[in-house]
């Protein structure tokens, strides 16, 4: 034993997660079992799964829909409706897909006081890029934005017309 560190390593804490009795230097990685503890508002009440790899669905969305020749059939196929209904009951009508790079090349820093600032470009390594994609619907008063896997959540609606 060590000073200061009087207990057994094969005995567990009620509290601990279960494991295999090691000795005192064992080289496993420890896994994080605990859940950080974050205000209530950091998770929205979700009631639907994600699907697995939705990422990659998005960014082969991002890739190919500047390039299609036929922007609304290719919407159809991934699932964004053109009509659709909103989780209120009203109608949402496709306006837009907007797509945004974003390259950052510089950076500021305040100088003491906060009334100048100081200006550098960022060394290639630490240059960063984004992507955004929106959905922007009319919902009849104003414009909504949503996500990709918000607009592919959507309800379409049947448009007796067409």
């Amino acid at each position: 034993m060590h000073r200061g560190h009087d207990h057994d390593h094969d005995q567990f804490h009620p509290f601990d997660p279960p494991r295999a009795p090691r000795g005192h230097n064992h080289t496993e990685a420890t896994a994080q079992w605990q859940t950080p503890h974050e205000p209530d508002a950091a998770h929205p009440a979700d009631d639907h799964t994600h699907e697995p790899d939705f990422d990659l669905v998005e960014k082969a969305f991002t890739d190919a829909f500047p390039a299609v020749k036929d922007p609304t059939s290719f919407l159809r196929l991934t699932g964004i409706p053109l009509l659709a209904v909103a989780g209120d009951g009203g109608t949402l009508s496709l306006l837009r897909v907007a797509q945004e790079n974003v390259v950052d090349i510089g950076a500021l820093a305040p100088h003491l006081g906060g009334e100048s600032f100081r200006y550098d470009p960022l060394p290639a390594a630490m240059v960063s890029r984004r992507e955004s994609l929106a959905f922007v619907y009319f919902d009849g008063k104003a414009t909504r934005s949503l996500s990709f896997e918000e607009a592919r959540a959507l309800a379409p609606k049947l448009d007796a017309t067409r």
